[in-house]
């Protein structure tokens, strides 16, 4: 949702100028401040971003987003395997085009996951459905130390450079697992799963531009799901739950569309609530997301409430739709859950934030600082009006570093 300043309107960015006015309300009544959510040396990626804002130390857990999706999307990863996120991504005169396969539907993706796992699937390689233009490939054996290129951040770039490649060091260099009698076993070299990974890329793309699905897109002048892009891999995480990182919280939720993020919630010990007509794009169901997150409040200490539209909006390079999407994002979910829980005895404190800015003119994101909120009954508010990325500088919990915003947030009594 943060972004930067847009000549457009007014050398204001699209927080200043969107209505909303209960972000702007609770600002104003609460504290705030800006929080580094990407540790140095990582990238500034939502699974990232996410897992920093719930206290995790990344150089301890961090293993990408394949594995992460491979627990949203129910598959119990295996001590050897390698997963890895796959986009079904649109190319077109040798360049990425977008990230998202033309905004592809659940529905059709699955068929040519489906398809591509029949034709390219093996003992050792299997490709797994997920939601919309987000998947997943498993490789057994397969090593992480691998360099790859996420397909949001190079949208008009050729694609070929991009190509995966082995870490500096690990071209020739295997991994070692532990099978769970404690055996030791060796994994393939980085440079074996490089070549795997590229060849798998080359031949969908032969075999989806010549799918019924595409073809069809074609005729009709549409944008063509026409390439695997796999990134962000690694083996299976070692994470504790929420509930052992800080014992406030006995149970919780998290509500999101986005298989990421139900990836962390299921190793963080969160229950996954998935609310029909949830998307991960502006259309989603907002209401229906204020629904479950009240009535999981109602019994559970913790609720973690993940909304991707204005994400998305930003790679699109949409201004007007992150904008709508802004303001979708304060009328349709931040309103109901305030005005329900403000009429509770028991208090409930709320923080609103980012994960990471994707400005609009860009179409990636970026590691800067995110403006944040926290609110509840009571709390001594700071002099800040307005939820923006400007107003928050002076807010009065300052700049906070990755989990200094969780610990601040379970100290409140």
């Amino acid at each position: 949702m943060a972004d930067h300043h847009v000549e457009c309107l007014g050398g204001k960015t699209p927080l200043q100028t969107a209505d909303k006015p209960y972000m702007d309300a609770l600002a104003k009544n609460g504290r705030t401040g800006r929080l580094i959510t990407v540790p140095e040396g990582f990238p500034p990626g939502s699974e990232v971003a996410n897992t920093a804002i719930m206290g995790y130390d990344l150089n301890k857990v961090y293993e990408g987003r394949g594995p992460l999706e491979a627990a949203s999307i129910g598959y119990e990863m295996d001590y050897d395997d390698f997963a890895i996120r796959c986009n079904i991504i649109t190319i077109d005169d040798g360049k990425i085009i977008t990230h998202n396969g033309g905004n592809l539907h659940t529905e059709d993706a699955d068929t040519l996951i489906k398809y591509l796992d029949k034709q390219l699937g093996s003992e050792r390689v299997k490709f797994i459905t997920g939601i919309q233009y987000r998947h997943l490939l498993v490789i057994k054996g397969g090593n992480k130390h691998i360099v790859c290129s996420p397909p949001h951040d190079h949208p008009n770039e050729p694609w070929r450079p991009l190509m995966v490649k082995a870490e500096e060091g690990w071209a020739d260099r295997h991994d070692i697992y532990t099978d769970p009698e404690g055996g030791e076993h060796v994994r393939m070299t980085a440079q074996e799963t490089a070549d795997i990974i590229n060849e798998l890329i080359l031949k969908s793309q032969q075999l989806l531009s010549d799918h019924p699905y595409n073809r069809s897109r074609a005729q009709r002048g549409e944008r063509q799901a026409n390439s695997i892009w796999p990134w962000s891999g690694g083996y299976r995480p070692s994470m504790q739950t929420l509930m052992q990182l800080y014992p406030q919280v006995k149970t919780g939720s998290v509500i999101s569309a986005v298989d990421l993020i139900r990836g962390i919630g299921h190793y963080a010990g969160l229950d996954i609530i998935k609310v029909k007509g949830a998307t991960g794009l502006a259309d989603t169901n907002y209401e229906g997301k204020a629904a479950a997150a009240i009535e999981a409040l109602r019994r559970q200490d913790f609720v973690f409430v993940h909304v991707e539209a204005t994400d998305e909006a930003g790679h699109d390079g949409d201004l007007k739709l992150k904008m709508r999407a802004i303001n979708y994002l304060d009328h349709r979910l931040i309103e109901p859950i305030y005005k329900e829980v403000e009429k509770w005895h028991e208090p409930v404190c709320i923080a609103i934030l980012p994960d990471h800015p994707t400005p609009v003119e860009m179409r990636i994101h970026v590691n800067e600082p995110v403006p944040f909120i926290i609110y509840y009954r009571g709390i001594e508010p700071d002099d800040v009006e307005t939820y923006d990325e400007e107003s928050c500088v002076r807010g009065g919990y300052g700049l906070l570093r990755l989990n200094e915003f969780m610990n601040t947030f379970m100290a409140i009594k």
